[in-house]
């Protein structure tokens, strides 16, 4: 399968093998024949921070299957309230009402962290659907594992401690990116956790404390995962592991 692809002054750059260069884990499962059917519908584009893949109440134009880079789900009251529910790294896709025949969600999808993707048209991915069962049955399964993630964000906000829940979406950062260090700003911390600034330096500085984490000016980074899931405890693990169950592949990054 051929895509054009930009090389680092711009310009596109034909390539014959795109199962080969793909990174993102739902399109890496697609049987070859599946996969040529999106042959010259998938564009690859940069993902720049505060992007806005998904606006609230508006016609969803795209979805964005991610291969580097993280995007984030936020829920919006009436009165502007705001909160993360969910992230999208290179495990799955942005746009998923395209798939349930929704046009559109009042929930908003930014770009946190910059990366890349590959973007098709909502009427190309449904057109392609019809044709495709394993592909539907697929994206249809990466919606289960999100209703999942975001069940598990609401018990964690009602249940964890600040925190337990702060090591939580360190963890599911580190799961969707390379290396050991996450961009994290106090700023989207906040955010992700619904809560005050102060109360995110509090929780910062006792991972800190115990030599888990490390927090500079806008990077948090990870010394040591295994303490780290310890700290977590059952606040993560169950949407990572129905990931691994219904899709075959792990959320994070070799």
């Amino acid at each position: 399968m051929s895509c054009s692809r930009p090389d680092p002054k711009g310009a596109l750059v034909t390539t014959h093998s795109m199962a080969s260069l793909i990174r993102n884990r739902l399109l890496q499962q697609l049987p070859p024949e599946d996969l040529r059917l999106l042959e010259g519908l998938l564009q690859p584009v940069a993902l720049n921070v505060n992007d806005v893949l998904v606006h609230p109440n508006k016609p969803i134009e795209y979805a964005y299957f991610v291969e580097q880079g993280l995007c984030s789900v936020i829920a919006i009251s009436p009165k502007d309230q705001r909160i993360e529910v969910a992230d999208v790294g290179r495990e799955g896709f942005s746009g998923t009402p395209i798939v349930l025949d929704v046009d559109s969600s009042p929930h908003l999808t930014f770009v946190q962290i910059a990366g890349s993707a590959l973007r098709i048209a909502r009427e190309d991915l449904r057109a392609v659907l019809a044709k495709s069962p394993a592909l539907r049955t697929l994206l249809l399964r990466y919606v289960h594992t999100l209703i999942v993630l975001v069940g598990h964000t609401a018990l964690s906000n009602g249940r964890a401690k600040i925190e337990t829940r702060l090591a939580r979406w360190i963890l599911m950062c580190h799961d969707r990116l390379d290396g050991d260090e996450v961009p994290l700003t106090h700023q989207f911390l906040a955010l992700m956790l619904g809560v005050r600034r102060s109360g995110v330096t509090t929780a910062l500085h006792i991972l800190e404390g115990e030599h888990i984490i490390r927090a500079t000016r806008g990077r948090v980074t990870v010394l040591d995962r295994a303490r780290l899931e310890e700290f977590a405890g059952d606040a993560y693990g169950v949407p990572e592991a129905e990931f691994v169950r219904v899709i075959g592949a792990s959320i994070r990054n070799a």
